[in-house]
């Protein structure tokens, strides 16, 4: 018997707090700058970086979170069977929480017992566990901490299924994963389909992320022997290999994650089979497999590694003893390639979920053929090609079937969409799967309602926060349209024409109508923008100009921003301006002072100062907001440390002695988040 129901999970965990007004404005390298080494294929050089750059908007930022946890609720939907037990989180992109196989007590993801968020996501905030359904933008999803609808479906047969979707803002696609689990089946079935209804192609994403747990013994396996290594983060070049041994892990067996001694990843190409697939077993056999239709061809494995850093990673998403790798299921290549979809078009796949069972001693052979041919035929003995092409169109027969009732709400962003297209007599048709109801929509959407009904932008005070941002070219036109009348011609919608102008390329324009924007009202809003494209542009004394402008507007505000004052810190060091930027700091609320960028940039303005036990001091805090692959605190630990040895021995601060502090003074754990210890 299959059964739907919504419930609650309690959690330790850090309050994401509220969004940052600031537009982080596309990067003007569209397409990722990546390297093939030789030997890749020339097939799979195709979308490879292409649009992959970073891009958020018209999403903020979530970064205004923190360390100190405290018991947090969050809604559950529960889809469950004889066999398993899978439990949503509508409220966080409808990640797939846990998935427990009943008849033996198992857990088969990485079930994380708190909620951390760190900075890992485009928009900042992520939290691990579980399985994350990644769309729209390299750099798992906009709305991996954000809610999505969901509402109760029926099967093939009838039973209970549950339907998340939603509008992607940034490409305007929209999306729906329809969850089954039939009477008696030990698979948890997934139909996901992506619509574009837009006149223009688009740089298709998508990834399905997959946290399971890291044991010793646990082998990575998938149906083929073909793959593309990651060989460095930091100039993102890539490799082709065979398995199971990598020119990046020499003399070890790369399906093993704890061999990594250093973060890394690897990306099994499956594009040949029939049966796509990837599995996490652990010295038993045992553990969690995932299988596909050919579509979603392509299968990762990342891991944090063994060193301290990658240790850190791990008990800093979570607690010690939590261990976890991913496996994930993609659309493309690697995760650095996109593939074109075609305008008015739907791409959907059918993506299953289980336990697997098979022999460890096959499992574990040293024969790399050998032990993923054994895992294929037990992948098999669950489900066929076949099989699993029958369950897909069964699935979308059943796909353009409403809800039967509201689950979860989302944000009001669908039922604004949905209302533009029903202003515009040639827009295609949205499939009926896709409810938005209208009051879903709120004060977020509300200017742009007026937009849309009355031709023009409200003109809010400019002391007040900027609202939502819009990006979408149909209503960058509508935004355009308004300006054209004098009376509508103002501050604020001569602001978001210039943040749209900017998303899609015209820089010059955009810096144009922020200029005439600052002329009819000034607004730290305005100013804030023509000091980023500055400092985009290198222009870095008319930015510290124009963010000058801007922090003494902001601080006549009710609540002046603690991102804006980040910004202009982050350019006076940059700048090598540390006696302006420590005047900046003693000037900001206390409260702002507590942010973590800011107290880093602190501990930066002390070093150059030379007030070095304001920096010990600063590296004593626990920090949240660090981002993959940064060393920013590891750095101030070691120069810290070799300017403590040049004031003691007399030596000079050179190459030497920094390299001396690196071998005597190891970091603490607490601030050690490298990727790979050199």
């Amino acid at each position: 018997m299959t059964t739907l129901r919504s419930d609650n999970l309690t959690l330790l965990g850090a309050p994401l707090g509220g969004e940052n007004p600031l537009p982080f404005f596309r990067s003007p390298q569209h397409d990722l700058p990546v390297r093939a080494l030789p030997g890749m294929p020339s097939e799979k050089l195709a979308g490879f970086g292409v649009e992959a750059g970073f891009r958020v908007l018209p999403y903020r930022m979530q970064d205004t979170y923190g360390r100190a946890r405290q018991p947090l609720s969050f809604k559950t939907l529960v889809l469950e069977n004889e066999y398993l037990a899978a439990t949503f989180l509508p409220e966080l992109g409808g990640r797939l929480y846990s998935l427990v196989h009943k008849p033996q007590g198992r857990e088969l993801l990485a079930c994380n017992p708190v909620f951390q968020p760190a900075n890992l996501a485009i928009r900042n905030a992520w939290f691990s566990g579980g399985i994350e359904w990644n769309i729209g933008q390299l750099g798992h999803t906009f709305g991996t901490c954000a809610p999505l609808f969901a509402g109760a479906i029926r099967g093939e047969h009838g039973e209970p299924g549950l339907r998340l979707y939603e509008f992607e803002r940034c490409k305007g696609l929209f999306w729906q994963i329809d969850c089954y689990l039939p009477p008696g089946s030990p698979l948890l079935l997934t139909y996901v389909r992506v619509v574009n209804p837009t006149d223009h192609p688009e740089a298709m994403y998508w990834w399905t992320n997959i946290a399971v747990p890291e044991t010793p013994g646990t082998r990575v396996l998938a149906p083929t022997d073909t793959v593309v290594y990651l060989n460095n983060f930091q100039d993102l070049s890539f490799g082709a290999a065979q398995m199971p041994e990598l020119p990046s892990l020499p003399n070890r067996d790369a399906s093993y994650s704890l061999n990594f001694p250093f973060a890394n990843e690897y990306f099994f190409q499956c594009d040949t089979v029939a049966l796509p697939w990837e599995a996490a077993l652990d010295a038993s056999g045992k553990g969690l497999f995932e299988a596909s239709t050919p579509r979603l061809a392509y299968r990762k494995m990342f891991c944090w590694g063994t060193h301290a850093g990658g240790r850190r990673w791990q008990e800093f998403l979570s607690e010690p003893g939590q261990a976890y790798l991913e496996i994930q299921a993609g659309l493309a290549p690697t995760q650095l390639h996109t593939q074109p979809m075609a305008p008015h078009s739907a791409w959907e796949w059918m993506q299953v979920f289980g336990l697997l069972e098979a022999d460890p001693h096959a499992v574990h052979a040293p024969d790399w053929h050998a032990a993923y041919r054994a895992t294929d035929q037990a992948v098999h003995k669950l489900i066929t090609p076949e099989r699993l092409a029958s369950l897909a169109a069964s699935a979308h027969a059943r796909a353009d079937t409403p809800a039967e009732e509201l689950l979860h709400s989302g944000a009001g962003w669908g039922a604004l969409e949905l209302a533009r297209r029903a202003t515009v007599a040639t827009a295609a048709q949205v499939p009926a799967a896709f409810v938005f109801p209208a009051n879903t929509l709120g004060p977020e959407q509300a200017p742009w309602l007026t937009l849309l009904h009355e031709g023009h932008l409200p003109e809010p005070d400019p002391m007040a926060w900027p609202g939502a941002w819009m990006t979408q070219p149909e209503w960058a036109l509508l935004t355009e349209h308004s300006l054209a009348q004098p009376a509508t011609r103002h501050w604020y919608g001569l602001l978001h024409a210039g943040v749209q102008l900017c998303e899609h390329g015209d820089i010059s324009s955009a810096c144009a109508l922020w200029h005439e924007s600052v002329a009819r009202k000034p607004s730290a809003w305005a100013y804030r923008n023509l000091a980023a494209i500055a400092a985009q542009t290198a222009d870095t004394g008319r930015a510290i100009e124009q963010y000058a402008a801007a922090w003494a507007l902001a601080q006549a505000m009710e609540q002046p921003p603690a991102a804006l004052a980040q910004e202009y810190l982050q350019l006076l060091c940059a700048a090598g301006q540390f006696e302006s930027a420590d005047a900046v700091a003693m000037s900001l609320p206390a409260a702002h002072r507590t942010r973590d960028r800011i107290r880093i940039l602190c501990g930066r303005i002390a070093l150059a100062l030379g007030r070095l036990d304001e920096v010990e001091q600063a590296l004593q805090h626990e920090y949240a907001d660090i981002r993959e692959g940064e060393n920013d605190l590891t750095d101030l630990w070691f120069e810290l440390w070799a300017r403590r040895m040049a004031d003691a021995t007399g030596r000079p601060l050179d190459a030497a002695l920094r390299a001396e502090a690196q071998q005597l003074h190891p970091p603490p754990q607490s601030i050690d988040y490298r990727l790979k210890t050199a």
